[in-house]
């Protein structure tokens, strides 16, 4: 190996090591540490951080953080259909009983904060730039597309690990479904990583497609901002 390759793979080992490590902390800061108020500059600037170790040894293309004009189209077209499902699925009463969750607050400004501000640019806005752009662009470098992915999924599926520990405190349906006590909270946590995997699958297919990280942002969004209000109209 040459003394250029080894720079090159050195590089590449801090950076990935430093944007796991940090993504590690950041998940046990928001969800253990800091006070509610604090959840999305802290998010903000962590997704700042790992861009800036990723670009160390990836480039803008590599982390999909081009192509925003095909991300727009793309991430138009899933945002309808996502609240399109979600609003069908509001009709089915197995459905209709998940939207009863108890961190939902039936207040308007709580509602619009929720929506506009909070999800996007405090939980997408991370979620997708490491989960569908920094990890995956990293992972490639070495591994493939297809391991990049599966590995960068199964990390999004362990970021959801600590937010499912308390599932079953504020969802009763899911208290019915997966049980109480220890057991029932394992099987809450288990459910809770495989299914946030396989969309990370979903969405790494949908980032490759139209190369931007843009596309599954604007999925990402329709998806949870447009279950909150549906929870929001259901509290209400």
């Amino acid at each position: 190996m040459t003394i250029e390759a080894q720079a090159d793979s050195r590089r590449w080992r801090d950076a990935t090591a430093g944007v796991v490590g940090l993504l590690v902390v950041a998940n046990v800061m928001s969800n253990r540490v800091l006070p509610g108020w604090a959840y999305l500059p802290w998010n903000v600037v962590v997704a700042a951080a790992i861009v800036v170790l990723a670009r160390s040894t990836t480039t803008w293309k590599q982390i999909a953080f081009t192509e925003w004009r095909r991300g727009t189209a793309w991430g138009a077209v899933l945002l309808l259909l996502t609240i399109g499902v979600l609003a069908l699925a509001i009709t089915m009463p197995a459905f209709y009983e998940l939207y009863h969750d108890r961190r939902v607050s039936s207040a308007t400004d709580t509602w619009l904060y929720q929506t506009f501000v909070r999800i996007p640019f405090g939980t997408v806005l991370l979620e997708e730039v490491a989960f569908r752009a920094v990890l995956p662009g990293l992972f490639m470098l070495r591994w493939g597309v297809r391991r990049a992915c599966i590995a960068a999924s199964l990390c999004f599926g362990v970021w959801h690990v600590l937010p499912a520990l308390t599932l079953n405190e504020v969802n009763p349906i899911a208290t019915r479904v997966f049980g109480e006590g220890p057991g029932g909270e394992a099987v809450a946590v288990l459910f809770a990583v495989v299914s946030t995997a396989v969309v990370g699958m979903w969405f790494c297919w949908i980032r490759l497609r139209s190369r931007s990280v843009l596309s599954t942002m604007l999925a990402h969004v329709a998806s949870n901002s447009g279950a909150y209000t549906i929870a929001w109209l259901v509290t209400r």
